[in-house]
C-alpha cells in the first residue's frame, strides 16, 4: 500500500514538473511572440508621445508598436547597435549624417521605396550617403529666420529689412532710442550654430560649400574633416561683421530663451532669432510679429529649416518579411500627411515630401516668395558643430577672436581626436527585453523601476509608460549612457504617505488617465509599477483598472505606503491642483539622481517582477 502511494506522490510531483515546466515554456513562447510581434520605435522626445504616437497607433490597430521615448543623440543609438539593443525604428532631431556614419551598416537602405520618392530631391541630397544609399527620412521642418516686432518698427517710422543693409540699418536706427536692434539667446549651442550658419548660407550651399559638406559627412571617410580653406574662412569673416554691425555684447551670452522673450514682448528688442512659431505665439498674444529669412551679404534671402525629426530602420528587419512589412507601414503612417499634422501642432511648418501640404499661415505669407525660390538651407548639425559654435561664437563675441582666430580655433577643434568617456559606472551582467508583455509587462521597465524604488526608499514606486528608455543591456555603461537609461525630458519624483484607497485611486489615475495628464493609448504606454502589481481590462484600446495587489495580497483601504510617483510636471499638475493630495516634488529630477547615484559606484539593478497583467 505505501508502495503504490509513495508511486502516486512520485507520479504527482512528475507531473507538477511537467506543468510547471510546460507553463513555463509557454510563458517564455508567448513572450518571445510578442517580442516578433512588436514593432519598437524610439521618440526623440515625450512631446512625439502626445498626439504623434497616438495618432499613429490610431491610423494602425493591428500592428502592436511600442513607442519609447529614446534620446536626441546619435550617439546613444551608436552604443545600442554595439550592445545589440538598437530598435526597429528610429528617430532623431539633432541629425548629421557625420554622426549618423557609425550607424551605416546597420540601418536599411530606402533610397529606392517610395517614402524616399517623394521626398524633394533638393532636400533628399543632404541624406545620401556617398554610394547614393538613404539611410534617414527628414519629416516636416521648423522654420528659422529673424521675428520682427512690426508694430515697433512702425512706431519708430523704421523700414522693416528687406537684405542685409537694412538690417543693419535698423539696429543702428533702434539703437539711437535705447532700443536693441537684435539679441537672441546666445547662451544656447543652437542659436550660435545658426546665428553662424545662417548669415553664410549662399556660400554654403555653392559648389564648394557642397564639396566641403559632402567630404564632412561621408561614412566612408575615417579621417577627421577639418574646415575648408575656401568657403569656411569667408563664413567667420561674415559673422565678424555681423557682431560689428548689430553691436552684439558680451552680456548677451548670458541670455536664454526667457529673458530674451521678455525683452521682445516689452519692446526692449526689435528683432531676435526665432522660428514660425514664435510668430503665432506673439500675434495670438496681440503682437504685430512677423518673421524675417536670413540675409545673405550677396542679396539673396533664406530661410534655416530644421527637420522635426529624422527617421530611419534597423536593417534587421529585412531578415523577415512580416515584420519588415509591418515597419514599412509604420515608416509610412509616421510620414504621413496626418502624423505630420500632429507633428506640427498648429505650428507653422514645412514638409519635405511631395504627398504631404502643410499649408503655410497667411501669418508668414511675407516668407512664400523665398519658399517658392526653394531657398531653404538644412543647417549642419552634428554634435560638435553644436558645441564648437558655442565656444567659438561666444569668444567672437567676447572679443577673444577675430575672423582668423576663430576659423582657426573651429578648424582645430574639428580635426582633434574625439574624446571618449570611457569610465564604467554601472555595468548589467544580463539584458532584459524592453518589449511589453500582456503578462507581466516590460521587463526592462521593470528593472528600472525596481532599482529607483530602492534609490527612492518608497515602499511603492509607480512610473509613467514614457518614464524609461528601455536600454538595460548586457553592457557597461558610462555616465553619460547610464544617464540615458531615464527619458530625457524633465522626469521629476512626487512623493507622499498614502492610504491603501488613495494608492488605488492613484493607480487608476494612471491607468485610466482620468487625473494624470497623460491617457495610455496602447499597451506600452501603460504606467509601469513597482511594489504592487496592477491587473487591467482592455477593451478597443481603452484600459480599466480591476485590481491592485501587493505581496500576493489585495491592498486594504486602510493599509499605509510611501509612494513615490515619476511623470512630468505637465503630467502631474492636475494632481498638484488638488489640494487633498499634497505631494512633496523632489529637489532633483530623476536622472539627476539615478546619475549621482550610479556615480557613487557598487549599484545593482534589480531583477525585475510582473508589475501588470492586461486581460
Amino acid at each position: 500500500m505505501k508502495k503504490h502511494l509513495f508511486t502516486k506522490i512520485l507520479s504527482a510531483m512528475a507531473a507538477g514538473a511537467v506543468t510547471a515546466a510546460l507553463m513555463s515554456a509557454c510563458a517564455s513562447n508567448s513572450g518571445e511572440k510578442e517580442d516578433k510581434e512588436t514593432i519598437s520605435v524610439y521618440l526623440w522626445t515625450t512631446v512625439l508621445y502626445e498626439k504623434y504616437a497616438p495618432y499613429i497607433q490610431s491610423q494602425l490597430p493591428d500592428v502592436n508598436i511600442q513607442f519609447i521615448v529614446g534620446n536626441n543623440d546619435l550617439d546613444y543609438y551608436k552604443f545600442l547597435n554595439e550592445n545589440g539593443g538598437l530598435p526597429d525604428i528610429i528617430t532623431c532631431c539633432r541629425f548629421s549624417l557625420h554622426d549618423a556614419s557609425p550607424l551605416k551598416d546597420s540601418l536599411m537602405d530606402l533610397s529606392t521605396t517610395s517614402e524616399a520618392g517623394a521626398v524633394y530631391d533638393t532636400y533628399l541630397e543632404n541624406f545620401k550617403n556617398e554610394d547614393g544609399s538613404v539611410n534617414w527620412l527628414p519629416l516636416c521642418a521648423d522654420v528659422h529666420g529673424f521675428t520682427a516686432n512690426k508694430g515697433l518698427f512702425e512706431e519708430y517710422n523704421i523700414p522693416l529689412p528687406t537684405d542685409y543693409d537694412s538690417f543693419v540699418y535698423a539696429c543702428r536706427e533702434f539703437e539711437k532710442v535705447g532700443i536693441r536692434g537684435f539679441v537672441s539667446d546666445f547662451a544656447y549651442d543652437y542659436t550660435c550654430m545658426e546665428i553662424l550658419q545662417g548669415l553664410s548660407v549662399p556660400e554654403l550651399t555653392s559648389v564648394e560649400g557642397n564639396m566641403w559638406r559632402t567630404a564632412y559627412s561621408d561614412p566612408a571617410n575615417h579621417e577627421r574633416v577639418g574646415l575648408d580653406e575656401k568657403v569656411w574662412p569667408g563664413v567667420f569673416e561674415t559673422m565678424e561683421k555681423f557682431i560689428k554691425d548689430v553691436n552684439l555684447t558680451p552680456d548677451v551670452l548670458g541670455l536664454d530663451y526667457n529673458p530674451v522673450i521678455r525683452m521682445f514682448k516689452n519692446g526692449e528688442a526689435a528683432m531676435i532669432g526665432g522660428i514660425t512659431g514664435y510668430v503665432l505665439d506673439f500675434q495670438n498674444q496681440g503682437m504685430d510679429a512677423v518673421l524675417l529669412p536670413h540675409f545673405g551679404q550677396n542679396g539673396e534671402a533664406w530661410l534655416m529649416t530644421t527637420p522635426n525629426c529624422h527617421v530611419a530602420l534597423n536593417k534587421d528587419l529585412e531578415k523577415d518579411e512580416a515584420r519588415c512589412e509591418k515597419a514599412m507601414k509604420v515608416l509610412n503612417t509616421m510620414l504621413s500627411e496626418g502624423a505630420q499634422t500632429e507633428l506640427a501642432n498648429g505650428q507653422n511648418v514645412l514638409s519635405y515630401s511631395r504627398n504631404v501640404e502643410m499649408r503655410l499661415t497667411d501669418q508668414i505669407s511675407n516668407l512664400k516668395p523665398i519658399i517658392e525660390q526653394n531657398h531653404m538651407y538644412i543647417r549642419i548639425a552634428s554634435n560638435e558643430f553644436f558645441s564648437i559654435s558655442k565656444d567659438v561664437v561666444s569668444k567672437m563675441i567676447q572679443g577673444e577672436y577675430d575672423a582668423k582666430q576663430a576659423y582657426e580655433a573651429f578648424d582645430s577643434q574639428l580635426r582633434a581626436p574625439k574624446e571618449t568617456d570611457s569610465e564604467i559606472v554601472l555595468s548589467s551582467p544580463k539584458a532584459y527585453s524592453n518589449t511589453f508583455r500582456k503578462n507581466g509587462g516590460s521587463e526592462s521597465h521593470s528593472v528600472m523601476a525596481n532599482t529607483l524604488r530602492e534609490i527612492y526608499g518608497s515602499d511603492v514606486l509607480i512610473a509613467t509608460g514614457n518614464s524609461f528608455t528601455g536600454s538595460v543591456l548586457q553592457a557597461d555603461y558610462t555616465e553619460k549612457m547610464a544617464g540615458n537609461m531615464i527619458m530625457p525630458n524633465s522626469l521629476l519624483p512626487f512623493s507622499r504617505d498614502m492610504t491603501g484607497a488613495e494608492l488605488k485611486e492613484t493607480v487608476k489615475d494612471y491607468v485610466e488617465g482620468i487625473t494624470i495628464g497623460f491617457k495610455p493609448f496602447n499597451r506600452g504606454s501603460l504606467p509601469i509599477f513597482s511594489g504592487i502589481s496592477a491587473e487591467v481590462r482592455e477593451d478597443e484600446g481603452k484600459y480599466t483598472l480591476t485590481k491592485v495587489i501587493k505581496d500576493g495580497k489585495k491592498i486594504s483601504d486602510d493599509d499605509t505606503f510611501s509612494v513615490t510617483c515619476l511623470a512630468t510636471y505637465a503630467h502631474f499638475s492636475p494632481v498638484l491642483e488638488d489640494e487633498s493630495r499634497e505631494f512633496t516634488i523632489g529637489e532633483d529630477n530623476v536622472k539627476d539622481t539615478w546619475i549621482s547615484r550610479v556615480n557613487e559606484g557598487g549599484l545593482t539593478l534589480s531583477e525585475p517582477s510582473k508589475y501588470i497583467i492586461v486581460r
